[in-house]
């Protein structure tokens, strides 16, 4: 029987849907802080949407990101941005999930 159709004659079924994976990659990410769009922080903070990062990082923020080092990929990122860039939509932030 196929999770997304309803067995013959039983009438309902049970739709299963895998739940996303918020983090990626080597687990390095999970050490820094990492350069997010201000107004997204503040909407994953009211609604516990999950943010990305600068470097591609996704995750829902929690932690205090004083207490960590800038993610080196995110700074140069950030820094290759220029003056051209938008400065204050980068937004430091280290919350982790």
């Amino acid at each position: 029987m196929s999770t997304l159709e309803p067995e013959r004659g039983a009438g309902t079924g049970t739709l299963v849907e895998p739940t996303p994976q918020v983090s990626h990659g080597d687990g390095d990410h999970e050490r820094f802080a990492h350069y997010v769009q201000k107004d997204k922080i503040m909407a994953s903070a009211l609604d516990g949407t999950p943010v990305v990062a600068l470097c591609g990082k996704v995750w829902v923020p929690g932690r205090d990101p004083k207490k960590y080092p800038v993610c080196p990929m995110c700074k140069e990122i950030f820094e290759s941005m220029g003056a051209g860039g938008d400065k204050d939509k980068g937004g430091k932030d280290g919350g982790k999930k």
